[in-house]
């Protein structure tokens, strides 16, 4: 029992050791300011007034950004769902007539030397021509059931006829989506994968050459989702 209160004696001794210790710096403190108020008051409210503007500073740009944010998801999303209700059309097309209509949204991005090509023996190009910028392309249509995906298999034919025509780009378009392995063929071969949200956009008015700039995302599902969130962050 003799240890014990030994021991709490110490620590006992320790914390009012340190409670004397911290009232010693704090009447200190308040003597150094005390006696250099008239000093450094000035500096205390330009501090005050600097963190008070930059932190209301901060808020708006961080709302500002919110606002803008949310407004890009609400018009991108608004345009897949008209660039879809547009769809309808082309989904009662047949396979000649979605060639045409592929080759005319060509042209009307600035594409040159336009012309479809799709027949029996056509070496997996439905449409050539040139981009905007100069750049040979070979396309390949599918106007498919949405329920149907695009295989590996059609991706790499594509591949080969990008070869056979020495085509500068491939493009893949489609009123469907592409399977996994297609998806990840198409984007690690550089493939532009023009699936059913990007025909949406595209039929919406979006140029060709932005759909390079999302190839791979916005398939519909959970993980694309997530992908196109974070791009718009």
């Amino acid at each position: 029992m003799a240890v014990r209160k030994r021991r709490r004696s110490a620590s006992q001794k320790r914390r009012e050791s340190q409670l004397k210790a911290g009232a010693w710096g704090g009447v200190v403190v308040l003597a150094l300011l005390l006696t250099f108020w008239s000093v450094i008051w000035s500096y205390a409210v330009e501090v005050s007034i600097i963190g008070a503007v930059g932190g209301g500073a901060w808020w708006l740009w961080r709302t500002d950004r919110l606002i803008r944010v949310s407004d890009r998801r609400w018009r991108h999303d608004e345009a897949v769902s008209v660039g879809h209700r547009r769809l309808a059309e082309v989904d009662i097309m047949d396979g000649t007539q979605f060639e045409d209509f592929v080759a005319d949204l060509c042209r009307r991005d600035g594409c040159t030397d336009v012309r479809r090509v799709g027949r029996t023996g056509d070496d997996g190009a439905d449409v050539r021509g040139r981009l905007p910028d100069g750049r040979t392309m070979v396309i390949q249509c599918k106007r498919y059931n949405p329920k149907r995906k695009i295989s590996n298999g059609e991706v790499r034919n594509l591949l080969g006829s990008q070869v056979h025509f020495k085509a500068d780009v491939a493009i893949f378009v489609t009123t469907t989506y592409f399977s996994a392995p297609a998806e990840r063929c198409a984007v690690q071969n550089g493939v532009v994968a023009v699936h059913r949200d990007h025909l949406g956009l595209w039929n919406n008015g979006a140029a060709l050459p932005s759909l390079t700039a999302v190839n791979g995302a916005g398939q519909g599902d959970r993980r694309h989702r997530a992908l196109r969130k974070d791009t718009y962050e």
